[in-house]
């Protein structure tokens, strides 16, 4: 297999939620296999600081501060983006968020907010650029699932609800678009160590509990997401729809 499978060069990619965390790695992996990628958040500082650190790793960055969980702030964000910078040709629906609570306790205000943001965002992103991807017969739209889209734990009932939710979107958006010459697929990470994870990871009974349950042993590296995002943002997997890879160290394989 050619490597030039894997090249990116002149493709435009839009990340949602980049500005730090896996989304920026991803975005960076990206931009390094030769895309142009567009950074994405809700803090304009964070972003504008992502973006300049790209740059000066000679990488093409531009930044689109707007909120995900607004439709009118994600079309006109679009706009901006298909008309000032380039075309789409990436989509990744990364941006989400986390409010824990037992079930019962639970406030519709914490189970709207995670539904929003982790859902109804990527059906509203996946709409505004796809009807676009749709008339030029090309697009990659990679979503960001989980573990959580396949299995739960106690308190997130909210955030499964949502990932279970983009599991099925990703397949219901590949039925609907996979004519088009657009493909919608999904990665799950599994527990990955980042800023955000840091004080799970230093919780010596929760990091027992991971790494005793991971058949791997040990927590992803961020880095190790790259591959499987290069993969589905590219011509390697133009046969490839509707599907999630699950990037987890084996967790979802093991009883």
């Amino acid at each position: 297999m050619s490597v030039s499978l894997f090249d990116l060069s002149g493709r435009t990619a839009l990340i949602t939620g980049s500005s730090r965390g896996l989304g920026r790695v991803m975005a960076r992996g990206l931009a390094r296999a030769g895309a142009r990628v567009v950074l994405n958040g809700r803090n304009p500082d964070a972003l504008d600081g992502a973006v300049e650190a790209f740059r000066s790793q000679d990488l093409q960055a531009d930044g689109a501060a707007f909120d995900v969980t607004d439709k009118a702030s994600i079309d006109a964000a679009v706009d901006r983006i298909e008309t000032d910078i380039a075309p789409v040709d990436i989509l990744v629906n990364n941006a989400g968020i986390q409010d824990r609570g037992p079930a019962e306790e639970l406030s519709e205000e914490a189970w709207r907010r995670v539904i929003d943001t982790n859902l109804t965002s990527v059906f509203l992103l996946s709409q505004a650029v796809g009807r676009r991807m749709i008339g030029r017969g090309r697009g990659k739209i990679i979503c960001t699932c989980s573990l959580m889209s396949e299995i739960t734990r106690p308190s997130i009932s909210n955030y499964s609800a949502a990932k279970g939710g983009v599991k099925m979107l990703v397949r219901a958006l590949c039925v609907e678009w996979a004519k088009h010459g657009v493909q919608v697929n999904g990665i799950g990470p599994g527990y990955f160590l980042t800023d955000l994870t840091r004080p799970l990871h230093d919780d010596p009974t929760f990091n027992a509990w991971i790494t005793g349950r991971t058949p791997a042993g040990r927590w992803g590296d961020p880095e190790e997401l790259v591959g499987a995002a290069i993969y589905l943002a590219s011509a390697a997997s133009d046969f490839v729809n509707g599907q999630i890879l699950y990037v987890d160290g084996g967790i979802l394989a093991a009883v």
